[in-house]
């Protein structure tokens, strides 16, 4: 018999996966964030009054046997699961598993994958699933609880899902992206261990702020504001944030040895309300560090000077690349002019920069890898990431890999491999492994080099700090040492 119940889970699938990112993989840095979307949801039904349990299993080390356990032991009337697309094909197996120790319980599943393709999931699921929520679910997850809970079957109501009717998949109208976000509870950490997560490139223990949503910007690749939150920035008040920094503070003192990280798609697109929100911050006398997401065609010194003086420390970039035919490409809408001068003008102001890096976007050529490597060194960065482009359903970059027949990869299954991103795309001039090579030559050159391996030991601040960039180095090495492995068996 079910009992009244909601499992929330974000699910097992490879070690060290992390499906709360952008691009869901086992990163190279063996970066593990909380499932930050999940906790928003989970605090949405409590706060509903449902009896509600999230669950982390790659935090927790947990795997699909302990999923099985659970399920058999709680029995839920309903369980939410998140789905990306390497992992979709476990995710639905999990699916199955719950449904085979409790069969009474329903099962929703949200996220970019089942948001980007809902009725292939629900036909692909075979009935494991039985609707999916697309885009942005906070409150699609309540609307569907509440049908559920009530003995009903007719999801006809709930804005903003696929179900399964009548043996077949069908689709509801789309909800409406959340304008007051400040109605929305705080993520349900309570529920979570926040010093299990762990990031090299941010202070030890972080926890993440979403202050906003949406993206106004149009980046071919990026996946979130074109499947899941949507073009417009909407946001957060700061008194909203501030008060939601001093709940995590006054709960997880520990995060004063860390940092809070905000999670907005770039926290400057806004000057006024970036001023606002570093004033609130000032004013709260808080104290912890925080970082944040911004572009490069920040030119404002005075917003960055306001943003070091409120306890910044560092700002996350999408450079992408080093190449103006590629940043044109791509449609990222700034000049390799405008990126060098925001690097000078980050550390004027006392702010350390991460340079994110993605290669192998269409029109990529061996010269622009070359000019984005030649970029990553010639501009004073504190850290940076490559990546291989990765073509996600529902982005505009999939749709045109798709349709000029580059995708090389037959299944999901085939987006990573041993869980490590896996190239899927294969141009005519440019091999997928030479694209994989220069992410591994762009990493080894920045971080390999004596000077700054000098450098990032002296800047140590404490004994936390010194133990996330020693566990970030060897996680970093352990995927050289894999991915060398991985070639070679290629090679024979």
């Amino acid at each position: 018999m079910t009992s009244d119940a909601i499992l929330v889970i974000n699910e097992p699938f490879v070690p060290d996966f992390c499906r709360t990112q952008r691009w869901a993989a086992r990163t190279r840095g063996r970066v593990l964030r909380a499932p930050d979307w999940l906790a928003y949801a989970t605090a949405v039904l409590a706060k509903d009054g449902f009896r509600v349990e999230l669950h982390d299993f790659p935090a927790k080390g947990w795997d699909k046997p302990e999923l099985e356990v659970l399920a058999r032991e709680k029995q839920p009337f309903m369980a939410v699961l998140d789905a990306t697309t390497p992992s979709f094909s476990s995710d639905v197996d999990c699916a199955r598993r719950i449904k085979a120790q409790s069969p009474g319980t329903r099962i929703l599943m949200v996220g970019p994958h089942v948001s980007a393709l809902p009725e292939e999931s629900l036909v692909a699921a075979g009935g494991a699933v039985d609707a999916v929520a697309i885009g942005e679910y906070d409150y699609t997850v309540r609307d569907v609880a509440r049908c559920w809970q009530a003995g009903t079957t007719d999801l006809s109501g709930v804005a903003g899902i696929a179900w399964v009717t009548d043996g077949a998949p069908a689709r509801t109208p789309a909800r409406p992206l959340i304008a007051d976000l400040d109605a929305l509870p705080f993520p349900a950490w309570d529920q979570l261990d926040l010093m299990a997560y762990f990031d090299g490139g941010k202070l030890h223990p972080y926890v993440t702020v979403i202050g906003g949503r949406g993206c106004p910007f149009g980046c071919s690749f990026c996946l979130w504001p074109q499947v899941m939150h949507g073009r417009k920035y909407r946001t957060r008040s700061p008194e909203n944030i501030v008060e939601e920094m001093r709940w995590v503070v006054a709960n997880w003192p520990q995060v004063r040895q860390g940092e809070f990280f905000f999670e907005d798609d770039t926290f400057t697109v806004n000057a006024d309300r970036a001023h606002a929100l570093c004033e609130a911050i000032e004013k709260s006398g808080l104290g912890v560090p925080f970082s944040i997401n911004s572009r490069a065609d920040i030119s404002d010194l005075s917003l960055l000077r306001h943003l070091k003086r409120a306890g910044c420390r560092m700002v996350l970039t999408g450079f992408e690349s080093g190449s103006q035919t590629m940043l044109d490409r791509m449609g990222k809408k700034t000049t390799v002019a405008q990126m060098e001068r925001f690097v000078r003008a980050c550390r004027e102001a006392g702010l350390a920069v991460h340079g994110c890096f993605v290669l192998g976007l269409p029109g990529e050529t061996r010269q622009t890898m070359r000019e984005t490597l030649d970029f990553s060194l010639r501009v004073p960065l504190t850290t940076l990431q490559f990546s291989a482009a990765v073509p996600f359903p529902g982005t505009r970059y999939f749709e045109e890999i798709k349709a000029q027949g580059l995708l090389r990869a037959k299944s999901w299954d085939d987006w990573l491999q041993d869980g490590e991103q896996s190239p899927v795309v294969e141009y005519p001039d440019l091999g997928a492994d030479e694209v994989e090579a220069a992410v591994d030559k762009g990493l080894r050159q920045f971080y390999f080099r004596p000077s700054y391996m000098l450098r990032f030991l002296l800047a140590t601040r404490s004994k936390s700090d010194l133990y996330r960039k020693l566990r970030g180095f060897f996680n970093f090495l352990g995927y050289l040492v894999s991915s060398r492995r991985k070639k070679a068996c290629r090679d024979r």
